[in-house]
């Protein structure tokens, strides 16, 4: 059984997920519902925990409330109306106004895909809680940013907020829309866990000083100590050349994700083509911001280094003309 999200969830969903939205648009019928419901409750949580409004554990202590209703240990709804009404985007506030609604749409799908959707969740709302308890919120300008200790806590944070959609986007593919042996899943999982690696890595090293400035530093402090720099080092941007050797190991891990991710799609169904497709708009867009971000100087918090819209309009259009094509398909994702 495989619900529609209603017309009203479906507006806040494109409000709220921007360029994801263009790979939600592709997905096949059979999962696109399941997956942009657990969107959609996936940005709740993130909304909460980065409101910025309230102490840490005043967020902590709402997104135990929304995780508690959502997994069903308690039937009465939050109430997150103040919040809803603090946000700049008004999706979001909405969004966060139709908690109810939003939870309530589970009971469309069979239970096989409700307990993935909410396993899934629950490991991103730990991710996210993580979050709040690791970094205390204090800006740089008072001389305090949190660290991850080392990268064994980055590659543990990139899997709960988004290797785990990579392993739920596979594990409703397979229930949903095609088969595989046995072997052919455990690749399909790795590469898929990954694949969501992957993109939220191209977050991380995007938004260094965004995250600086709110007493955030994801570049671990262990390996920062080992090219003699610290967190406080990267909210100067003359010293993008002294941590341009570290971040470019950063993006060279990102770039094996991303070929892990290449593999992925290689091992999806010809026939699949909105699958396929779906899977290949954000890696070209992730490689293309990588290449980027190869380029220029992430530490300047006035020159955000992002794909272009118009770019990312000609990625979708390639992506459509290549799709049908297994040998221009991986081509593309090769140079891209």
């Amino acid at each position: 059984m495989s619900a529609i999200l209603s017309p009203k969830l479906d507006s806040i969903l494109e409000g709220t997920s921007r360029s994801f939205f263009l790979s939600l648009k592709q997905l096949p019928s059979g999962i696109r519902s399941q997956i942009s419901l657990l969107y959609l409750l996936a940005r709740t949580s993130d909304t909460i925990a980065d409101s910025g409004q309230g102490s840490p554990e005043e967020r902590i202590d709402a997104l135990e409330e929304f995780d508690k209703y959502t997994q069903g240990r308690t039937s009465d709804p939050p109430d997150f109306s103040v919040l809803a009404d603090l946000q700049k985007i008004a999706s979001e506030g909405e969004l966060l106004r139709s908690v109810p609604d939003v939870v309530g749409s589970l009971g469309g799908f069979s239970e096989s895909d409700q307990h993935s959707i909410l396993r899934c969740l629950g490991i991103i709302i730990s991710g996210q809680n993580l979050d709040l308890r690791r970094f205390p919120g204090v800006s740089e300008s008072e001389g305090t940013i949190a660290s991850l200790s080392d990268d064994g806590e980055l590659d543990d944070y990139a899997y709960r907020v988004a290797g785990s959609v990579g392993e739920l986007w596979t594990r409703l593919s397979l229930d949903h829309v095609f088969n595989a042996s046995e072997d052919e899943e455990a690749a399909l999982f790795a590469n898929g866990i990954r694949f969501g690696k992957g993109l939220q890595m191209i977050n991380i090293l995007r938004d260094i000083p965004a995250d600086l400035r709110s007493g955030r530093c994801y570049i671990p402090n262990s390996t920062l100590v080992d090219h003699a720099l610290s967190a406080s080092d990267l909210t100067d941007p003359g010293n993008m050349s002294r941590f341009r050797p570290l971040y470019d190991q950063y993006l060279d891990l990102t770039e094996s994700h991303f070929k892990a991710a290449i593999e992925y799609i290689g091992m999806l169904p010809h026939s699949q083509f909105r699958l396929r497709g779906s899977c290949m708009l954000p890696v070209i867009i992730g490689k293309r911001t990588a290449k980027l971000l190869r380029k220029g100087n992430v530490l300047d918090r006035n020159n955000r280094i992002k794909i272009d819209r118009s770019d990312i309009e000609r990625v979708v259009k390639s992506v459509v003309m290549a799709v049908p094509f297994p040998g221009r398909s991986m081509r593309l994702l090769e140079e891209a």
